[in-house]
């Protein structure tokens, strides 16, 4: 009988760390499903002051700061041999937006806001620059867009799902709540990168270059085909 591993829970054909990083994607953009959509009205309703130019200027700060320090931070991680520093870029950023959605309960004023939208796009930043670093690397050869699609899909379906469970779940408890799902679906997200930990964080440093030209997860090399 096969062995039921957490790899092998999604139904399509990919290599174990594609699978393993959809499942990552799915539990962080659910968690952000449950936030992000509704945030807005969470700024107007309940902070002091909250009002269109606070959520205004949020938005600014969040995808400013954002897109200021994406490109130089993916040239960092590009002049680093190895995924360790991909991995820990990874881990962190879901770690620093779990944070950000349990700090959002404790909000009260738009400078607390402003502060939290800042530190949101720097974990997003870090999020996404070690995913793609990572995703593309592993990614089977010829199958470029299909895994990126199927990612790309799962992860949707999952932002749906919670953007539309959000909204009743505010009319009936609150807040606080999306916050706390949120935080947990992102804590869950960085706990599944612990089955990569293996493969990403090789036990000898000294491997690190070497890791992943011989891994068998590896889609080019050729007993993984």
């Amino acid at each position: 009988m096969k062995n039921l591993t957490l790899a092998s829970l999604l139904p399509f054909r990919a290599n174990k760390i594609i699978k393993n990083l959809v499942k990552v994607n799915v539990a962080f953009w659910s968690g952000w499903g449950f936030v992000s959509p509704l945030l807005a009205v969470f700024i107007v309703e309940s902070i002091d002051g909250g009002s269109a130019a606070v959520v205004g200027t949020a938005v600014a700060i969040y995808w400013l700061i954002r897109s200021t320090l994406r490109i130089p931070t993916g040239v960092y991680l590009d002049s680093i041999d190895g995924e360790e520093d991909d991995y820990w870029f990874l881990f962190f950023g879901a770690v620093l937006v779990s944070a950000v959605f349990f700090g959002y309960m404790m909000a009260t004023r738009p400078s607390h806001i402003y502060f939290l939208q800042g530190t949101f796009s720097l974990g997003m930043v870090l999020y996404e620059a070690g995913m793609i670093a990572i995703f593309t690397r592993h990614i089977d050869k010829g199958k470029e867009s299909t895994e990126w699609g199927i990612d790309s899909t799962i992860s949707g379906i999952g932002i749906g799902i919670a953007g539309g469970l959000s909204g009743l779940l505010i009319s009936k408890f609150g807040f606080d709540v999306i916050f706390i799902i949120g935080g947990i679906f992102t804590i869950i997200s960085a706990s599944l990168l612990f089955v990569l930990a293996r493969i990403i964080l090789p036990r000898d440093p000294k491997k690190s270059a070497n890791k992943e030209m011989f891994s068998k997860d590896n889609p080019y090399f050729p007993s993984s085909r």
